[in-house]
């Protein structure tokens, strides 16, 4: 089993490489096992995912810190991967609270974390710059010294403000503020993907599964990008194919929905793959 200390060196590395990596989107342990079962090389929490499992919605006034960092335990020891984490806004407007996140998500065994610059209020979305640049500068802080990776996220483009110049002024910013990776979610196109990784000096990270045109990861690796992510699309496409079942259940009375269902058999390799790890 892999020590934190080495986790988070492999999740470092994996950013230095010379082609984007992707790191998918459990929202539990059991989708962990499942998808480290296929080869991922890291993994990220997902707030929707984890959100809409609880039957909640993705927001600030729905998620607290305390349950969020529970989650992400869970998937932290379902496999031997290295974990991000999707931190929201470090849980408060505070410089000190984001600082207190990133000591709290480290102690659960998570490698690297993420703060956004939205603030959870549609009035006033997103963060001013030098506040925003303050609470970066504290979580960067509090992750000197420990094996924590820190991503920044601007989050103009999923609050409808498509400023392209703002983003990466902010990325920019965040960067020198000690940020390790730079993420702006929801960048309309490859060519504002491109000139974003152009402008910037840390990796940058791209969600794809959102709306919009869909990039290949060979398509985005040769625009610059150095991760890719798929926040809550797994998720969403798991309770896609739960909703469809259920409707020919529900319309038609018949069955046909199991055919396409994952075995029993597989599913028990996964869940007891740790317990079988953990004797040897």
């Amino acid at each position: 089993m892999l020590d934190q200390n080495a986790k988070f060196e492999r999740l470092k590395a994996l950013h230095y490489g010379d082609k984007a990596f992707v790191i998918p989107n459990p929202w539990d342990a059991g989708s962990a096992r499942l998808l480290a079962s296929l080869g991922f090389e890291a993994l990220a929490t997902t707030s929707a995912g984890y959100a809409f499992s609880k039957g909640k919605l993705d927001s600030f006034a729905s998620l607290g810190r305390g349950e969020i960092l529970e989650n992400a335990a869970e998937i932290v020891g379902a496999t031997d991967l290295p974990v991000s984490a999707d931190l929201e806004d470090g849980f408060g407007a505070a410089p000190e609270t984001c600082a207190e996140t990133i000591r709290l998500a480290c102690g659960v065994g998570l490698v690297g974390g993420s703060i956004e610059d939205a603030t959870g209020n549609p009035d006033a979305p997103i963060y001013e710059l030098s506040h925003a640049v303050e609470r970066l500068r504290a979580a960067a802080e509090a992750a000197r010294g420990l094996p924590f990776l820190l991503t920044a996220r601007a989050e103009n483009y999923l609050w409808e403000r498509p400023d392209l110049e703002d983003t990466i002024r902010r990325l920019q910013a965040f960067s020198a503020a000690g940020a390790d990776v730079l993420y702006a979610p929801g960048l309309p196109d490859i060519e504002a993907i491109r000139t974003v990784c152009a402008a910037v000096d840390k990796p940058v990270n791209v969600v794809m599964g959102l709306k919009g045109r869909s990039y290949s990861v060979a398509e985005l690796s040769d625009a610059g990008v150095r991760r890719v992510s798929v926040g809550g699309s797994f998720a969403r496409a798991a309770l896609g194919a739960l909703m469809r079942s259920a409707e020919e259940v529900k319309s038609t009375g018949t069955f046909t929905y199991a055919a396409d269902a994952l075995p029993a058999a597989i599913i028990g390799q996964l869940m007891s793959q740790e317990k079988r790890d953990d004797r040897r």
